[in-house]
């Protein structure tokens, strides 16, 4: 998709000169695209590279930031299956994008791209933001537009935990609040300690005290419900063992909220980890001005389904696919 502009025709360089650097040439190609509306075939003609170099070098403009293209979110909020969630589960809002049919990972891509252009417009000035953790959140981070939001303040939802490909709470958060010019707050403990005492007394210092105070009065949130199988999140960081994600799942686990584990309505399953995690709790996670609740794929529907009916989420954005498996499968539920 690009910016509807007027068709020039390829012009030669002005006194045969070309661009001195990379940097020239980069900056010349996505003018000669976006702005003056030329194909790639013509610009490579006009600047005496390959098509294959310009594709290039448009990537990397996009890549750098030179030039964004945002979609207009209240074009898929208005989509009938968008409404029809919204009437369902008496929601604020929601946004449905067209499923890829290039599968399900292009189709979470395309989501969490709508998210990042709907979600500024979900703020104002004064807002606490609450920020999980995991690949979908930080796909929405990294395709955040870069634009100073005023008086926001970013809040890590969860403890420290490794995570694969930089998927980590504190990366997740520190990483929206840069794109949005916003005060972070991190959570600078890990997300699970081996003894309880322990917990506590990290709890009753001053500065964890004041974060945790932060999580606490979030007004609004944006998280993803994961799946409770052996391809989990929680399963991959090592919050759980496999063997224990199956426990969980036979006990009714369907989805997992900021490393809590849900059942198919929403409320917390009793375990013991429960009581050595440092994070935001599921009482928290509820009545919010926005729980924006973001998920796409073949299982994601359940887990979704669960984090609704518990309260935790007021928006939704996900692919048309889930959608329907999300309304068909309230209507099985009911």
């Amino acid at each position: 998709m690009r910016p509807a502009s007027s068709r020039s025709r390829p012009s030669e360089p002005r006194n045969g000169a070309r661009p001195r650097t990379q940097e020239d040439a980069i900056v010349e190609v996505t003018w000669c695209y976006y702005q003056d509306g030329m194909n790639q075939n013509e610009i490579a003609e006009r600047l005496g590279i390959s098509r294959a170099t310009v594709v290039n070098y448009l990537a990397e403009a996009r890549k750098r930031d030179y030039v964004r293209i945002s979609l207009d979110s209240d074009v898929f909020r208005n989509q009938e299956l968008a409404r029809r969630i919204v009437d369902r589960f008496s929601l604020s809002d929601a946004v449905v994008i067209p499923s890829s049919p290039d599968g399900p990972e292009r189709s979470l891509d395309r989501v969490t791209r709508v998210v990042a252009d709907w979600l500024p417009g979900l703020l104002e000035p004064g807002d606490r933001l609450g920020v999980a953790w995991g690949e979908t959140v930080y796909r929405v981070a990294e395709a955040a537009p870069r634009v100073d939001l005023e008086d926001l303040t970013v809040v890590q939802l969860v403890g420290s935990r490794p995570a694969a490909l930089g998927f980590a709470a504190e990366t997740c958060s520190a990483t929206l609040a840069r794109r949005y010019g916003a005060h972070c707050v991190n959570l600078h403990v890990p997300l699970v300690l081996s003894d309880r005492e322990l917990v506590e007394r990290l709890k009753q210092e001053p500065v964890i005290e004041a974060q945790l105070e932060a999580v606490a009065n979030c007004n609004k949130t944006i998280f993803a419900c994961g799946t409770c199988g052996e391809d989990s999140h929680v399963v991959h960081t090592g919050l759980l063992e496999k063997a224990d994600i199956d426990a969980c799942a036979a006990k009714g686990a369907i989805g997992v909220i900021c490393g809590r584990l849900i059942d198919q309505d929403g409320q917390g399953l009793d375990r013991d980890i429960e009581d050595r995690m440092i994070a935001v709790t599921l009482q928290q996670m509820r009545n919010k001005d926005m729980g924006l609740l973001v998920g796409s794929g073949p299982d994601r529907a359940a887990p979704m389904l669960a984090a609704i009916r518990g309260g935790y989420a007021t928006h939704v954005a996900t692919c048309s696919e889930t959608a329907a498996d999300l309304l068909k499968l309230s209507e099985d539920h009911a």
